[in-house]
């Protein structure tokens, strides 16, 4: 366990099984409802898409995209290699509180596309009036799930040669389960 340091990209080992770190991070997770999904091509060009998303007990995040958009040409061509970041845009500057994610996305199919589904109504401000057919078949649009492998939270500003630098905490996605 180690603190952060610019030897270790400024992220902190050593907070990973505080409770109010953790706390903070499911109360991002819990709070938003948007998050942004960064994707990028198999040519190395990169791209970042904001979508409304639902997750599950195990943080699984699922949106539903258009089948052509770019994120998910991309999400198809780059073996579902993404990452997601959640946060509030309306916290002050210079007191970000964020969550971070790498891993893997997937379209889904059958069932799964009515399990996600189901989370997503529930979170919707204005009605979701679709069925899980309206993502299958010939639609334009399907459903996704992005599945975390690596989890970090916004850790606390330091101060290095009168500059701020950023941190991050690294979480184990077993103590941040929801």
């Amino acid at each position: 366990m180690e603190i952060a340091t610019a030897t270790n990209g400024w992220v902190n080992t050593a907070n990973s099984q505080n409770a109010d770190v953790i706390r903070q991070a499911q109360g991002i997770i819990a709070n938003n409802i948007y998050c942004t999904l960064s994707t990028c091509s198999v040519d190395g060009i990169p791209w970042v898409s904001p979508l409304f998303f639902a997750f599950d007990d195990n943080l699984n995040i699922y949106w539903s995209s258009a089948i052509a958009s770019q994120h998910s040409q991309n999400l198809y061509s780059n073996n579902g290699r993404a990452a997601i970041s959640i946060f509030n845009t309306t916290f002050p500057e210079g007191s970000p509180e964020g969550l971070y994610f790498s891993g893997v996305a997937s379209e889904l199919d059958g069932d799964d596309t009515e399990f996600g589904l189901q989370l997503l109504k529930p979170r919707a401000r204005n009605p979701i009036n679709r069925t899980a057919v309206d993502y299958l078949n010939d639609s334009p649009r399907r459903m996704y799930r992005f599945e975390p492998k690596e989890a970090w939270v916004t850790g606390e500003r330091i101060s290095v040669s009168n500059q701020l630098v950023d941190t991050r905490v690294c979480l184990s996605l077993i103590d941040l389960k929801i």
